[in-house]
């Protein structure tokens, strides 16, 4: 069996299908993104920043999302609810896109991070207070240093990037016309 009669039926059902197909893209590469986060996180063990944290939270939004578009898509909801639901989850990639610019803004000193990145939550009173907080804390990372780069972008611009695609994908997806039966 050859790689064309296996994807043969997928671009036919992705051509006749475009907001099914588009939102069930958008939710696979957005757990794709989560489950990348993690491995980062917890296999080759970089520290998240409160700016990584953050940009997670696009995806856990649009995963379940995409899937109620898809459902919606799949059990032929009016053309409004499914092109309005494409707009909102294209709305929380640009969001998501938008995040992973700033971070990569701050990264590269285009402009200042938040306050808040690489500092402790509580304030050690005592010598001995800030001795057992180095020692038991969680790592925090700087939000203006980037952790890792692939091709010299770092992991916040390649979250932009692909937060942007999602969003054309879900914009383009939203500009078609309605699937074929």
């Amino acid at each position: 069996m050859s790689l064309r009669a296996v994807t043969a039926p997928l671009a036919e059902a992705a051509g006749s299908k475009p907001w099914l197909s588009a939102s069930l893209f958008i939710a696979v590469a957005a757990a794709g993104a989560i489950l990348g986060a993690y491995f980062f996180q917890y296999v080759i063990g970089l520290a998240p920043c409160p700016l990584c944290l953050e940009q997670r939270t696009p995806y856990y939004i649009a995963i379940p999302l995409a899937l109620a578009v898809a459902a919606a898509a799949a059990f032929k909801a009016p053309a409004f609810v499914v092109r309005l639901g494409l707009l909102v989850l294209a709305g929380v990639m640009v969001w998501g896109a938008y995040l992973g610019v700033y971070h990569a803004g701050a990264e590269w000193g285009f402009w200042a991070g938040p306050t808040t990145c690489a500092q402790p939550v509580t304030i050690a009173r005592t010598p001995g207070d800030l001795l057992r907080q180095i020692q038991t804390g969680p790592r925090i990372a700087d939000c203006t240093v980037a952790a890792w780069r692939f091709l010299g972008v770092s992991l916040a611009g390649w979250n932009a990037l692909i937060a942007a695609v999602l969003a054309a994908v879900a914009l383009a997806a939203a500009s078609r016309s309605r699937e074929a039966a």
